[in-house]
Order: C-alpha cells, then sequence, then structure tokens
C-alpha cells in the first residue's frame, strides 16, 4: 500500500515568495552601497548569479566570474561575512515593512495543510533570519511554530544543490522521503530534492521559468487561487488552484 502523505516541505525564495529580483538583489546593492563599494547587480546580472546558492557563495562567484579586477582584502572571509550580513540586515528590513508579499495560493495551502494535520518544514539555502523575517511578515509572530523543522542557512555545510538541507529535514521529522513531498522554484532546488528522493512539485518565477525540471511531479505558473487560475506547463493532471487533494493526487501518482 502506497504511504501516506505526512509532510510538506517548502522551499523559501521564489517558491512563497518572489524574493529574489526585488528582495535579495535589492539588499545586496543596498549593503554594497553602505561598504562604498561601486558594485550594482542589475536584474540580468543577478538572474546569472542565481547559478549559485547562498549569499556568500554568490558574492564569491560574482568576484570570480564577473568582477574580476576587485582587489580582495587581506581578511577576505571576513569581508565577505560582513557584507552578507549587512544585505540580511536589509532584507530583513524590507520584509518587516511587509514590502514582499507571499506567492498566489501559498498561504491558503499552508493553511489548509494545519487543518488537515499535515505537518510542515521549510528547507532552504537562505538564513534563518531571513526565514523568520519573510513567515511572520506575511503569515503572523506565531507562523513559525507552524513549521516543525526550519532547515535554513549554514546548518549544514553543503547546500542546494546538494541533497543536505532535506535530508536534513527528513532526519529531523523522523520521516522518509516517500512520505513528503517538496515544493521548489528553481533547478538546483529540483537536484536537491530529487537527490533526497523527494517527490517535487514546481512553481516557477520570471528567473527560472526555462530551467529543466525533468522528474518534477508537476510544473506549474504558481499555485493559484480559486477564480484565478494557475497554469500547468509540465504534467499530465489537470490543475486550476494547487489545493491539498491535488497534492495528494500527485504525491500518489
Amino acid at each position: 500500500m502506497a504511504n501516506e502523505l505526512q509532510a510538506l516541505i517548502f522551499d523559501v525564495d521564489g517558491t512563497l515568495a518572489d524574493t529574489e529580483r526585488d528582495g535579495h538583489r535589492v539588499a545586496f546593492n543596498a549593503a554594497f552601497a553602505e561598504a562604498e563599494l561601486d558594485w550594482v547587480w542589475s536584474e540580468v546580472l543577478y538572474g546569472e548569479l542565481l547559478a549559485v546558492t547562498g549569499g556568500k557563495e554568490r558574492i564569491r562567484f560574482y568576484l570570480e566570474k564577473f568582477n574580476t579586477d576587485f582587489e580582495k582584502p587581506a581578511q577576505f572571509d571576513e569581508f565577505v561575512a560582513s557584507l552578507h550580513a549587512a544585505k540580511t540586515r536589509h532584507f530583513v528590513a524590507m520584509m518587516q515593512r511587509g514590502e514582499i508579499p507571499l506567492r498566489p495560493g501559498v498561504e491558503r495551502l499552508i493553511k489548509e495543510a494545519r487543518a488537515a494535520k499535515i505537518r510542515l518544514a521549510i528547507s532552504t539555502t537562505t538564513t534563518p533570519a531571513n526565514v523568520e523575517a519573510l513567515v511572520s511578515s506575511t503569515l503572523g509572530s506565531e507562523a513559525m511554530q507552524w513549521f516543525e523543522v526550519i532547515a535554513a542557512g549554514d546548518i549544514v555545510p553543503a547546500k542546494k544543490p546538494a541533497p543536505d538541507i532535506y535530508d536534513y529535514a527528513l532526519e529531523k521529522m523522523g520521516l522518509q522521503a516517500d512520505q513528503c513531498i517538496a515544493f521548489e522554484d528553481s533547478r538546483n532546488g529540483i537536484l536537491s530534492s530529487q537527490a533526497a528522493k523527494l517527490k517535487t512539485i514546481i512553481t516557477v518565477n520570471g528567473y527560472t521559468s526555462e530551467d529543466d525540471f525533468s522528474g518534477a511531479v508537476i510544473v506549474l505558473d504558481q499555485m493559484g487561487e480559486p477564480g484565478a487560475s494557475c497554469k500547468v506547463l509540465q504534467g499530465d493532471i489537470d490543475v486550476t488552484c494547487l489545493d491539498l487533494a491535488v497534492v495528494r493526487k500527485l504525491f500518489q501518482a
């Protein structure tokens, strides 16, 4: 007999909210300006930097590939960590001002899962502070307690596309991969979830719509709301709104 669905595991950036272009990118630029660096990450450049997961890793990638003339300071690791900390501060402030809403259907699905006693977890490369800022500003201060495990940031050494962050979440929940389903938005995300042997639902965003999502149980433009349909980009099931009944069907398929 097939396993019953026990838990939903969500990625954060790009999945719960469109945080990349109008959130993280803007916060990085604010941190650079504050440090009196003349770096500006355009929307196009940031799309290329998203090939790498993790903010500190993204700064290093930028200097290795796009700004090779920059003379790295002697205490380079500290320099990167300090820039990233400033960026996190700016990002959290944006969240607290309510500048970044959840994507369509996210709040509805999370509340449906809670009502049905389905367990919830987060599995992300972003920092715990960013997760808390987003969840609290959109769902309310008590909503962090809704998620049994928040696997975030540097809690594991290898970031997505490595499976470690999902493996960590599964271990903490005491669940097997075939009892859960993951929600992702990017190629690195699905490589990570699939390496952890999780069935995966994809909702693309502007940066990831052309990514390869082979093996996803479905690829949607968004989760949708009743009366505001989502669009199926890849998959054999006709869906107008990703509700818990549809998620269970995709899990059992």
